[in-house]
């Protein structure tokens, strides 16, 4: 068994990482558990990553773990500037070799989820009646036609006002729907195998997870 850390931006990714994907890879051989990632000082601070936020922090951790991975959101990276999400991940696992002693890089695993960890949820909209407040054939038909609307959930726009987390919160009715309480509940829902065959870039990442036990 191996123990394989998983960097998270969020609570939400957290939870996701409790409930749905380390029951999953402990059928591969593989403890994973969530970090949350936190600044120099200790504090967490939702939303704001930065390349050089991952690398310090993922170097901090590398040495508690066997594997070291990340869940962050593209669209939430503060340092972005026209990168791609390859070229990000690359520059995170380049800084974080140059940083720390006695490493292997076959065990360093950036990943960047496009665009928001909610692109995942559009797997199977129906998943969204655990938002019992907000639930009904109006917002069940709307969920539907922005799934519908793209190849797959992870080209979901990502301008300010149509990314994924922006489109539910248009849907439902303010407070309704909270990503941490129910993001992870639909993605459960949903199941980790639904996710994987319409999201392939999460699905390339789960399967080097279990490639790595």
């Amino acid at each position: 068994m191996i123990r394989v850390c998983i960097v998270c931006e969020g609570q939400t990714e957290v939870e996701f990482v409790k409930c749905c994907l380390a029951p999953h890879l402990l059928n591969h051989q593989a403890e994973a558990f969530p970090s949350l990632l936190r600044a120099n000082s200790g504090r967490h601070r939702g939303g704001r990553v930065t390349v050089e936020r991952l690398i310090t922090f993922m170097s901090n951790q590398y040495h508690h773990a066997d594997r070291i991975t990340t869940l962050v959101d593209f669209y939430g990276f503060q340092d972005r500037a026209g990168k791609t999400r390859s070229e990000l991940e690359n520059e995170i696992k380049e800084g974080i070799v140059k940083k720390i002693k006695n490493h292997n890089s076959q065990y360093i695993l950036p990943y960047i989820q496009m665009y928001e960890f909610e692109a995942l949820l559009f797997s199977n909209p129906d998943g969204f009646e655990w938002v019992t407040d907000g639930w009904n054939e109006k917002t069940q038909q709307e969920l539907h036609a922005i799934a519908a609307e793209f190849p797959n959930p992870e080209n979901i726009n990502d301008r300010p006002e149509t990314a994924p987390s922006k489109r539910i919160a248009n849907i439902f009715s303010k407070g309704s729907y909270s990503k941490v309480e129910h993001g992870p509940l639909i993605a459960e829902a949903i199941g980790i195998d639904a996710i994987r065959q319409k999201c392939p870039l999460f699905d390339d990442w789960v399967s080097k997870l279990e490639r790595w036990s």
